[in-house]
């Protein structure tokens, strides 16, 4: 089976958050992601329930051979060993990890749609997207990635994390 490239968004803002990314990173080698860039981290506004604590983001490319449902499931299986519980709509959580990009796909079922959904409003995806990939561009997008955070709307500060020593 061909391997597929996929983007995918991972975040926290609960808990050692730096080391909720790099254990998340680690683990989708489990989930059948050979990782072949990782953005840097990127320490981000809360954008929709804006009471709680500001994430850590950053965006993955890889290659895949899975098909985008077992995917998914990876990633939801990774969510839980770490112990992440989504009790809150877009609130806390320890780890989350979405997929952005599932090759040239576009998916719409009621379990998972790619491209993600507001990933083009969202500069906490758009910033580490346009980093790794600023020539990256969907079939279903007129612009590439850095195009697109050139224009996006959203003023919700990202800022490079700088790990404290």
């Amino acid at each position: 089976m061909a391997e597929t490239a996929v983007y995918l968004s991972l975040g926290s803002n609960l808990g050692d958050r730096e080391k909720n990314l790099r254990t998340a990173i680690t683990a989708l080698g489990e989930a059948k992601v050979r990782v072949t860039r990782v953005s840097s981290f990127y320490e981000t506004e809360p954008v929709d329930l804006r009471e709680q604590p500001w994430f850590l983001n950053c965006v993955v490319q890889g290659e895949t051979e899975a098909p985008a449902p077992d995917l998914l499931r990876a990633l939801r299986g990774i969510e839980s060993q770490m112990g992440s519980e989504k009790l809150v709509p877009k609130g806390p959580r320890l780890i989350d990890l979405d997929i952005l990009l599932y090759g040239d796909d576009t998916i719409d079922t009621r379990a998972l749609q790619v491209p993600h959904p507001r990933m083009l409003q969202r500069k906490f995806v758009l910033v580490p997207l346009a980093e790794i990939a600023p020539n990256l561009k969907h079939p279903s997008w007129a612009e590439t990635a850095a195009e697109l955070l050139s224009r996006a709307g959203d003023s919700s500060v990202v800022r490079k994390f700088a790990p404290s020593l």
